[in-house]
Protein backbone atom coordinates (compact mmCIF):
# COMPACT_ATOMS: atom_id res chain seq x y z
CA UNK A 1 0.00 0.00 0.00
CA UNK A 2 1.21 3.25 -0.89
CA UNK A 3 1.79 5.92 1.57
CA UNK A 4 -1.31 8.72 1.34
CA UNK A 5 0.02 12.29 0.70
CA UNK A 6 -1.13 14.84 3.22
CA UNK A 7 -3.14 16.22 0.50
CA UNK A 8 -5.54 13.09 0.07
CA UNK A 9 -6.46 12.97 3.82
CA UNK A 10 -10.12 15.13 4.04
CA UNK A 11 -10.60 17.19 7.29
CA UNK A 12 -12.59 15.11 8.92
CA UNK A 13 -9.73 12.00 8.91
CA UNK A 14 -7.02 14.58 9.50
CA UNK A 15 -9.05 15.76 12.21
CA UNK A 16 -9.23 12.07 13.91
CA UNK A 17 -5.66 11.62 13.42
CA UNK A 18 -4.33 14.56 15.51
CA UNK A 19 -7.37 13.65 17.73
CA UNK A 20 -5.70 10.60 18.67
CA UNK A 21 -2.00 11.42 18.36
CA UNK A 22 -2.99 14.68 20.89
CA UNK A 23 -4.60 11.86 23.18
CA UNK A 24 -1.61 9.64 22.84
CA UNK A 25 0.62 12.61 24.44
CA UNK A 26 -1.64 13.28 26.82
CA UNK A 27 -2.11 10.23 28.95
CA UNK A 28 1.49 9.26 28.62
CA UNK A 29 3.63 9.99 31.73
CA UNK A 30 6.77 12.01 30.95
CA UNK A 31 10.30 10.56 30.49
CA UNK A 32 12.02 11.31 34.02
CA UNK A 33 15.26 13.10 32.41
CA UNK A 34 15.76 16.22 34.75
CA UNK A 35 16.08 16.51 38.99
CA UNK A 36 14.57 19.29 39.84
CA UNK A 37 15.52 21.79 42.78
CA UNK A 38 13.77 23.99 45.45
CA UNK A 39 12.75 26.85 43.45
CA UNK A 40 12.80 25.71 39.96
CA UNK A 41 9.44 26.84 37.71
CA UNK A 42 7.70 23.98 36.28
CA UNK A 43 4.31 22.47 34.38
CA UNK A 44 2.79 20.04 36.29
CA UNK A 45 0.77 17.12 34.06
CA UNK A 46 -2.53 16.65 35.34
CA UNK A 47 -4.35 13.22 36.55
CA UNK A 48 -7.36 14.16 37.02
CA UNK A 49 -9.99 12.93 34.61
CA UNK A 50 -11.51 15.90 32.41
CA UNK A 51 -8.37 17.86 33.03
CA UNK A 52 -6.34 15.31 30.97
CA UNK A 53 -4.25 17.27 28.65
CA UNK A 54 -3.36 20.69 30.61
CA UNK A 55 -0.40 21.59 32.70
CA UNK A 56 -0.13 24.12 35.13
CA UNK A 57 2.61 26.11 36.40
CA UNK A 58 4.44 25.62 39.75
CA UNK A 59 7.04 26.40 41.58
CA UNK A 60 9.36 23.06 43.88
CA UNK A 61 9.21 23.36 47.18
CA UNK A 62 11.38 20.52 48.31
CA UNK A 63 12.47 16.84 46.37
CA UNK A 64 10.48 13.83 48.48
CA UNK A 65 12.50 10.21 48.04
CA UNK A 66 13.38 9.89 44.91
CA UNK A 67 11.00 10.24 42.59
CA UNK A 68 8.49 12.53 44.14
CA UNK A 69 8.21 16.71 44.94
CA UNK A 70 6.21 19.23 47.02
CA UNK A 71 5.11 21.79 44.85
CA UNK A 72 3.07 24.91 45.14
CA UNK A 73 0.86 26.02 42.26
CA UNK A 74 0.80 29.47 40.79
CA UNK A 75 -2.88 29.29 39.86
CA UNK A 76 -4.43 26.62 41.74
CA UNK A 77 -5.69 27.46 44.98
CA UNK A 78 -6.58 25.51 47.94
CA UNK A 79 -10.37 24.82 48.82
CA UNK A 80 -11.43 28.04 50.30
CA UNK A 81 -8.89 29.95 48.36
CA UNK A 82 -6.92 31.52 50.87
CA UNK A 83 -3.91 30.41 49.23
CA UNK A 84 -1.68 28.74 46.75
CA UNK A 85 -2.44 25.18 46.69
CA UNK A 86 0.50 22.26 47.50
CA UNK A 87 0.62 19.27 46.89
CA UNK A 88 3.07 16.11 46.52
CA UNK A 89 3.36 14.62 42.97
CA UNK A 90 4.93 12.06 41.11
CA UNK A 91 8.61 12.85 38.65
CA UNK A 92 6.87 11.59 36.16
CA UNK A 93 3.94 14.58 35.76
CA UNK A 94 6.72 17.33 36.37
CA UNK A 95 8.07 19.03 33.37
CA UNK A 96 10.09 22.38 33.05
CA UNK A 97 8.50 25.36 32.08
CA UNK A 98 9.14 25.21 28.05
CA UNK A 99 10.91 28.34 26.62
CA UNK A 100 9.09 31.27 25.61
CA UNK A 101 7.76 32.24 22.28
CA UNK A 102 8.38 35.23 20.21
CA UNK A 103 4.54 36.51 19.73
CA UNK A 104 6.23 39.07 17.44
CA UNK A 105 7.62 37.51 14.47
CA UNK A 106 5.46 36.77 11.57
CA UNK A 107 6.19 32.94 11.91
CA UNK A 108 4.25 32.75 14.67
CA UNK A 109 0.48 33.00 12.69
CA UNK A 110 -1.59 29.89 13.29
CA UNK A 111 -2.91 27.89 10.78
CA UNK A 112 -5.34 25.34 10.52
CA UNK A 113 -4.49 22.08 12.60
CA UNK A 114 -1.47 23.50 14.22
CA UNK A 115 -0.90 21.98 17.84
CA UNK A 116 -1.26 24.49 19.96
CA UNK A 117 -1.41 24.94 24.27
CA UNK A 118 -4.14 27.41 25.17
CA UNK A 119 -4.05 29.33 28.80
CA UNK A 120 -7.83 29.20 30.29
CA UNK A 121 -8.86 27.96 33.24
CA UNK A 122 -5.75 28.74 35.25
CA UNK A 123 -3.64 26.14 33.13
CA UNK A 124 -2.33 25.41 29.11
CA UNK A 125 -4.63 23.06 27.53
CA UNK A 126 -3.24 20.78 25.02
CA UNK A 127 -5.20 20.90 21.71
CA UNK A 128 -5.35 22.13 17.92
CA UNK A 129 -6.69 24.70 15.60
CA UNK A 130 -9.93 23.83 13.88
CA UNK A 131 -10.33 27.36 12.22
CA UNK A 132 -10.69 31.07 13.00
CA UNK A 133 -13.38 33.49 12.60
CA UNK A 134 -12.12 36.99 12.76
CA UNK A 135 -9.64 37.88 15.33
CA UNK A 136 -10.47 34.37 17.30
CA UNK A 137 -8.47 30.93 16.52
CA UNK A 138 -11.11 27.74 17.10
CA UNK A 139 -9.35 25.51 19.47
CA UNK A 140 -10.53 21.85 19.39
CA UNK A 141 -9.27 19.36 22.46
CA UNK A 142 -9.79 16.13 22.06
CA UNK A 143 -9.43 14.89 25.66
CA UNK A 144 -12.51 17.08 26.20
CA UNK A 145 -14.03 17.34 22.72
CA UNK A 146 -14.93 21.17 23.06
CA UNK A 147 -14.34 23.50 20.48
CA UNK A 148 -13.68 27.05 21.86
CA UNK A 149 -12.69 30.32 20.16
CA UNK A 150 -9.35 32.63 21.55
CA UNK A 151 -7.45 35.61 21.23
CA UNK A 152 -4.28 34.93 19.63
CA UNK A 153 -2.52 35.89 23.09
CA UNK A 154 -3.75 33.20 25.00
CA UNK A 155 -1.97 30.71 22.50
CA UNK A 156 1.50 28.88 22.01
CA UNK A 157 2.99 26.72 19.81
CA UNK A 158 2.72 22.88 21.59
CA UNK A 159 5.70 21.76 22.58
CA UNK A 160 7.22 18.39 23.76
CA UNK A 161 9.42 17.99 26.45
CA UNK A 162 11.63 14.98 24.88
CA UNK A 163 15.09 13.34 26.31
CA UNK A 164 15.79 16.56 28.15
CA UNK A 165 15.14 18.67 25.24
CA UNK A 166 11.76 20.97 24.02
CA UNK A 167 10.73 19.66 20.66
CA UNK A 168 8.34 21.44 18.37
CA UNK A 169 5.90 18.69 17.38
CA UNK A 170 5.47 18.85 13.18
CA UNK A 171 3.51 21.57 12.20
CA UNK A 172 0.38 20.09 10.10
CA UNK A 173 -0.07 22.25 6.58
CA UNK A 174 -2.23 21.94 4.43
Amino acid sequence: MAPIKVTEINSEERHAMLSEFIKSIAFKRQQITKVFQKGDEVEVASQVYGFIGSYYDATILSPVGAYHYRIKYKNLLTGDESAPLEEMVSAAVIRPVPPHQDETTSENRFRLYDMVDVFANDGWWFGFISGKIGEEYYVYFPTTADNIAYPRHVLRYHQEWVNGKWKYLPKTRN
